[in-house]
């Protein structure tokens, strides 16, 4: 468990009165379906999650971004959508991450988009690879008012680093956190919150502590090591880490691997967030990438009617009653995420 740091404090400056009791209603909401087994929800969600682009400069193994595998529309989220959306939710919900899918600094309009919801008091989060933050975009980061920066760095020295960030480059990532550092510290911002993300493979578990090392040397506010979603896993992967903290994982007498956690039949996120697709998708979460178990669409209805529609409430109690038998839940990381 963390502390209390200059992170929280920001997202706690943005409640409201509104947003408070919005948030105590989630809360309410998910303990006492849990207890009926049956989907109760009468409040809007706390977090929304809204994809900037599909659209990726890297060729990571393990996401459909790199691989160009996807099997939805690719496009990048339109300002004048965008902001219909921020116009419904901001009352009630505070949490806006910018990230689904690709790189969100290769939309255009991203920063702006940041801007925009600053302007309404939300706590804005979005994670990239670091290759875009030239000294204008880190610039233009902080003033648009940006509260979390994640960046991935996966590796210490090039090599280790390409083993998973296919096409990407170590110094660049260096030279953009160096960027967004230096004018955080000019333009006297408390923001954005800067998190390295080490995302454990075996490649690279070897450089975990100069990882640490590297961290502190650069002045970021937090480094995180994260376990790696693997697709194809039973029968053991190269990527997975022998480090078993660090994995997702777990071997079997058989010889086989499953997922370490056990798949409770509840889903906190169900009532708590959502994600957007760039063309206006409603999806449960951040493992439907691609966009399989659609719930909705902005296009045709707020997002307040799909929150609480049947199609909604239907996937709901599939959670409550069988979550083993929904795809999408298979490889989840609930529980297994590994702050340090």
């Amino acid at each position: 468990m963390f502390g209390i740091n200059k992170d929280h404090i920001n997202l706690l400056s943005k409640l409201s009165l509104p947003r408070i009791i919005n948030a105590v209603r989630v809360k309410w909401s998910f303990h006492y379906s849990k207890w009926m087994k049956n989907p109760v929800l009468k409040a809007m969600p706390i977090s929304i999650t809204i994809e900037p682009t599909t659209a990726c400069n890297l060729g990571c193994p393990e996401c459909p971004s790199g691989l160009k595998q996807f099997s939805r529309p690719e496009g990048n989220l339109k300002q004048d959508f965008y902001k219909k959306v921020i116009n419904q939710v901001y009352k009630k919900s505070y949490y806006l991450n910018f990230y689904f899918q690709g790189e969100p600094f290769i939309n255009p309009d991203f920063l702006e988009m940041v801007s925009y919801a600053n302007s309404k008091k939300m706590y804005t989060a979005t994670s990239t690879n670091a290759h875009f933050l030239t000294k204008e975009n880190a610039k233009k980061t902080i003033e648009s008012g940006l509260s979390r920066l994640t960046i991935s760095i996966d590796g210490t020295t090039q090599e280790t680093y390409e083993s998973y960030r296919k096409k990407g480059s170590l110094e660049k990532v260096i030279e953009g956190t160096k960027n967004v550092i230096k004018w955080k510290k000019e333009l006297k911002s408390k923001t954005p919150y800067i998190i390295f993300q080490f995302l454990v493979v075996k490649p690279n578990e070897h450089q975990i502590e100069d990882a640490k090392k590297l961290a502190d040397e650069l002045g970021v506010d937090e480094i995180r090591f994260k376990t790696a979603q693997l697709y194809d896993f039973k029968h053991g992967n190269d990527l997975m880490p022998s480090i078993e903290k660090y994995s997702r994982y777990k071997k079997q007498t058989d010889g086989t691997y499953r997922l370490k956690n056990k798949l409770l039949n509840e889903c906190w996120r169900m009532w708590s967030s959502c994600v957007i697709t760039w063309d206006g998708k409603v999806v449960p979460c951040c493992f439907d990438k691609d966009a399989i178990h659609q719930l909705g669409e902005l296009e045709q209805a707020p997002l307040k009617e799909i929150w609480t529609s049947k199609p909604y409430n239907n996937f709901r109690k599939a959670l409550l009653t069988n979550r083993q038998n929904i795809d999408i839940c298979q490889n989840c990381t609930e529980g297994t995420k590994v702050w340090e």
